[in-house]
C-alpha cells in the first residue's frame, strides 16, 4: 500500500520561507508523477507544483519564482522550498503522486491516485 507522509509545515510570518517534505513508501518518486496541492481556508484544492519522472517541473502564476519543487530519489522523498511567503499561501499542503504523467503541466487533482495526510501552513502579517 502506497503511503505519502508530509511533514515541514508551520506558523511563519510574511516573507519567510519554509520547506515541506513528502517521503514516500511503496511508491518510487524517480519514476512518478508527483504534485503538491494546497488549500486555503473556504477554497478549494489547486495545484501548486508538479514534477514529473523526467525532472520537467510546472508552477502555478501565483507561485512561480518563489517556489520550488524537488525530489530525491536516494531519500524517496518530494519536496517544496518555499520562499517569500504570503498570508495567501496560508493552506494545507497535500503531495500527490501517480505512476505515469499524462502530462508535464500542472495537472487537476482526479488524476491523481495517492495522497498524503497534509501538512498545515499559516502565514501571517
Amino acid at each position: 500500500q502506497v503511503q505519502l507522509m508530509e511533514s515541514g509545515g508551520d506558523s511563519v510570518q510574511v516573507g519567510g520561507s519554509l520547506r515541506l517534505s513528502c517521503a514516500a513508501s511503496r511508491y518510487d518518486v524517480s519514476r512518478g508523477c508527483m504534485e503538491w496541492f494546497r488549500q486555503g481556508p473556504g477554497k478549494g484544492r489547486e495545484g501548486v507544483a508538479l514534477i514529473d519522472t523526467e525532472g520537467t517541473t510546472d508552477y502555478a502564476k501565483s507561485v512561480k519564482g518563489r517556489f520550488t519543487i524537488s525530489k530525491d530519489n536516494a531519500k524517496n522523498t518530494l519536496y517544496l522550498q518555499m520562499t517569500s511567503l504570503k498570508v495567501e499561501d496560508s493552506g494545507m499542503y497535500y503531495c500527490a503522486a501517480v505512476d505515469t504523467c499524462t502530462s508535464n503541466r500542472l495537472l487537476e487533482d482526479r488524476w491523481f491516485d495517492y495522497w498524503g495526510q497534509g501538512t498545515q501552513v499559516t502565514v501571517s502579517s
